[in-house]
């Protein structure tokens, strides 16, 4: 059970869970803290249903983009969705790895960082802060749709133009990406882009963003691994190293790794290596079915008991060790394509359901029993956003949605129509908050 603090000041009761008002009436969102294994605002347990919406620091850059923020986020709070898993910014233009990118970026060239781009995450965060909601803001990337590793490795002088803008195979991809942690030239780049997000002052409020309480942490990057067992010892050294930095920059928020688990770390002793930290506050799991290969094509009602077997065991696993560190867990990535594969917004979720459910569960008996699984974050929200429909791929006009650009759009997208998943995710809220 989420449990509920009472306040007896100034002649009335206030019941709070995660809102301190004051006897002025002023709201003030404290921070999230970690205590015992939990997650904690004003010293009460603090267990939320969250959404990956890697786009919102993007969307407030036009007015029409801000007037669709502001309905996404409108939809997200009555839906009780309160944490928001989102990119802080992109790194670089043009093609890379033959697809196109996230854009406009933050940092278009090393060392040259346009803020005003930062005004639409400034806005995002003003905005979730009127609504009591948190963001996770993720610092780049291992993955190439947003800049990423890749486009450090670029510009540190390692990795060519030449093979930069060209497809790579899975073995060259990870070859390239495992040199990023020894790369001084490459973290040197990576820091500083680092440091002018977590210093920054938002342009709206005038408050800097390590007084912001509507961040909830600062995360490495999205999915940070090693990629090859050789490079285990610089990638843990480089964990240590960029969370202490961000802690000396803002001692306020948590900071943790964006880590997927044992599939992106190769094993369990490096999982609870780098979540050991004393800088690291809670650990992250992500879940890909798909993508790991435990089911084919569009096999997946043919794979679903298989499917949520082997997802149980790994959220099983790994909340075991998190227990063990005495940390919070949070599920922050796992998603499931819609039935037969589809990708429009009127395919059909029952299988989707089926499993969201069978995650759902784990995070619902933690939290009516103050346990390690403190979080989830389901990947990705799509909201109002259309598929584009030319082709199965992000085109430049296309609307933003919940798949990055290298993925077919719609694939992994919860829309505001499904209303069958938001029936769903209301279940869960209501049988935590009894």
């Amino acid at each position: 059970m989420v449990s509920l603090k009472v306040l007896k000041n100034c002649g009335w009761l206030i019941f709070v869970t995660s809102l301190f008002i004051s006897c002025s009436g002023t709201e003030q969102a404290p921070f999230v803290k970690v205590n015992n294994g939990l997650f904690t605002i004003q010293d009460s347990a603090h267990f939320f249903m969250g959404t990956n919406f890697w786009y919102g620091g993007i969307l407030g850059l036009t007015p029409e983009g801000k007037q669709r923020l502001i309905k996404e986020l409108d939809f997200l709070k009555e839906q009780n969705i309160t944490n928001l898993r989102v990119l802080a910014a992109a790194e670089g233009t043009g093609v890379i790895t033959g697809k196109i990118r996230v854009e406009p970026a933050y940092q278009k060239i090393p060392g040259s960082f346009d803020d005003s781009l930062l005004n639409a995450l400034d806005f995002l965060l003003v905005e979730m802060g009127k609504r009591d909601m948190k963001a996770v803001l993720y610092l780049s990337n291992n993955w190439e749709w947003s800049g990423g590793f890749l486009q450090y490795l670029n510009w540190g002088g390692i990795l060519p133009d030449s093979i930069l803008i060209r497809k790579l195979t899975w073995d060259e991809n990870r070859d390239w990406v495992s040199k990023f942690y020894d790369c001084a030239s490459c973290t040197t780049l990576y820091n500083k882009q680092v440091e002018k997000i977590v210093t920054r002052v938002n342009s709206i409020t005038g408050k800097p963003y390590r007084d912001d309480t509507a961040i909830f942490s600062w995360e490495l990057a999205n999915e940070p691994r090693p990629m090859r067992p050789s490079a285990i010892p610089q990638y843990i050294a480089w964990t240590k190293a960029t969370a202490e930095f961000i802690k000396k920059l803002d001692s306020n928020h948590l900071v943790t790794t964006g880590c997927e688990g044992t599939m992106g770390v190769e094993n369990m002793e490096v999982f609870e290596s780098i979540h050991a930290l004393n800088a690291i506050d809670y650990t992250t799991i992500h879940i890909w079915p798909k993508n790991w290969g435990w089911f084919s094509d569009t096999a997946i009602a043919k794979s679903i008991d298989s499917v949520i077997q082997k997802s149980d065991s790994y959220i099983s696993a790994h909340a075991q060790v998190s227990k063990k560190l005495n940390k919070p867990m949070v599920i922050e990535e796992f998603g499931l394509p819609r039935d037969l594969h589809a990708y429009t917004a009127d395919a059909s979720v029952n299988l989707r359901n089926q499993y969201y459910a069978s995650v759902f569960n784990h995070w619902a008996t933690s939290a009516t029993s103050n346990g390690i699984i403190a979080g989830f974050n389901f990947w990705a929200y799509g909201g109002i956003g259309k598929p584009g429909g030319v082709t199965p791929f992000f085109q430049k006009g296309d609307d933003l949605l919940g798949d990055p650009p290298q993925e077919e759009q719609g694939l992994n997208s919860v829309f505001n129509t499904d209303v069958t998943t938001w029936s769903l995710l209301q279940k869960y809220h209501a049988a935590t908050h009894k």
